[in-house]
């Protein structure tokens, strides 16, 4: 596994950039959610996403332990998609940033219509 950052950068640094790739939040945040999904369902559930971007996305999280790709060997192969313990970790961490955000998205919008 590659590091986001080097070892010797600011640790939020590794995170930030770890996560600021499009549609990365919500696909943990999503994953959270339902606790395990098979593509199709993930595609459905963050609408707007391309398969393209899904599927890059979902390697990035994969990469760097954050999601876990299980395989059933059926034909076709049933892939499910799941969080890591690392995963969920940050799901948790996010809902408290969910709630920041929230807070002074409604603060802005009060004192713009002061």
């Amino acid at each position: 596994m590659k590091l986001p950052c080097p070892p010797n950068a600011c640790p939020m640094d590794s995170i930030t950039d770890l996560l600021s790739g499009p549609w990365t939040t919500y696909i943990v945040w999503v994953l959270h959610e339902h606790n395990e999904m098979r593509f199709g369902a993930l595609k459905r559930q963050v609408s707007g996403v391309s398969t393209r971007m899904l599927t890059a996305r979902l390697r990035h999280l994969e990469a760097f332990g954050l999601v876990h790709r299980h395989v059933e060997p059926t034909s076709p192969p049933q892939v499910t998609y799941s969080l890591t313990d690392r995963g969920t970790e940050l799901a948790v961490t996010l809902r408290g940033l969910n709630e920041l955000a929230r807070r002074w998205q409604s603060e802005d919008v009060r004192i713009a219509a002061e």
